[in-house]
């Protein structure tokens, strides 16, 4: 078994790379070629916090995996990661466990992609204006995904707390040194909206992070943070104002996407408003964006298939570059069955 940390990944593992394996999972997903159960979710009400468990097949790449991911916000308080996550990858034709790995920055750069390819055919060809509602740890990947689908000009950022957005700003300009666009704070959410051609919405909000009434015509946003039926970052405006409102999965935002869940429990909006999948945009079977004043929507609350297809080309990639540490468990197997076997004789012998 191949273990892999974090570091290793990053090393050998780009978001170029894992754009092109998302979209293809996209892909095998329409196809009807992926497994994905709806994944568990166990609260910790007395942390604020959960654990979700993930797990997928991918049929055509024969592998299967299990992602366990936490998130406990209160960690940023004690200087920890506030989402920590494992992956097993098991290889489907003969059941082997071939790797675990850190799931933390995979997690960080599939749900980058997801984002990724939903902006490359939702939104429009010269977006150059980029806006990030919540400067977490997943804002890194969503930023690393719109650099490599659009040139973009501007970067804005808005959090709660602006000490993260200062955080932020400071990794983005380590990250692309040679860049010549602009990283600014705003100095609110409704002003860095309105300024935007794309909005990015990363955060854990039970309340709508923006009015929607701000928004200009031709504006892609992509909501990735609010993924518990009680979540809420887009409002009732947005949904209304969307020419077309896409999800990653039609299964897991009818279960977990509180945008969706929340207005449609009072009444105000309906499910027969979605457009479609994004698999069917990738696939060709309905069209992205059509028109420059389209205003687009792409909700993703994540599924397992995803980690799945990045997690084997990772895993792939790195026993082509000797990259990880092999661990052996299956002599340990072998002593144990020598020692029930040793321990069934003395019991027998015992006996007579």
């Amino acid at each position: 078994m191949l273990i892999l940390s974090a570091d290793e990944i990053r090393r050998i593992y780009t978001m170029k790379d894992c754009l092109e394996d998302v979209e293809q999972a996209f892909r095998f997903y329409e196809e009807g070629k992926t497994v994905t159960p709806m994944r568990t979710s166990i609260d910790h009400p007395l942390m604020g916090a959960n654990t979700l468990y993930m797990p997928a097949y991918i049929e055509p790449i024969h592998y299967t995996a299990v992602k366990v991911v936490s998130i406990f916000p209160q960690n940023a308080e004690k200087g920890k990661n506030v989402l920590q996550g494992i992956l097993l990858l098991t290889e489907a034709s003969s059941g082997e466990h071939v790797a675990v790995m850190d799931a933390s920055y995979l997690t960080v750069l599939r749900t980058g992609a997801v984002s990724g390819v939903a902006t490359k055919y939702l939104a429009r060809k010269d977006s150059e204006i980029c806006t990030v509602i919540g400067c977490g740890a997943q804002a890194v990947g969503q930023i690393q995904a719109m650099m490599e689908v659009r040139s973009l000009s501007a970067i804005l950022l808005y959090n709660r707390t602006p000490s993260k957005a200062e955080e932020l700003q400071k990794t983005i300009r380590k990250m692309y040194p040679n860049w010549k666009g602009t990283i600014e704070i705003a100095p609110d959410a409704n002003s860095a909206v309105h300024a935007a051609d794309i909005v990015i919405c990363s955060t854990r909000s039970s309340t709508p992070v923006f009015d929607g009434s701000y928004l200009k015509k031709g504006t892609h946003i992509n909501g990735i943070g609010s993924y518990q039926p009680h979540m809420q970052e887009v409002d009732l405006t947005t949904l209304k104002r969307s020419d077309k409102i896409v999800a990653d999965t039609k299964e897991g935002v009818l279960h977990e996407a509180g945008d969706f869940l929340i207005p449609v429990r009072e009444g105000t909006w309906s499910f027969d408003r979605l457009y479609g999948e994004l698999g069917e945009i990738v696939t060709g079977k309905k069209k992205g964006r059509e028109h420059p004043n389209e205003i687009t929507f792409c909700k993703s609350v994540g599924s397992a298939f995803l980690d799945t297809m990045v997690a084997s080309r990772i895993y792939q990639k790195a026993k082509q570059l000797g990259i990880g540490t092999e661990v052996n468990f299956r002599p340990l197997i072998r002593n144990e069955k020598v020692n029930n076997q040793m321990n069934e004789a003395h019991s027998n012998r015992g006996a007579l």
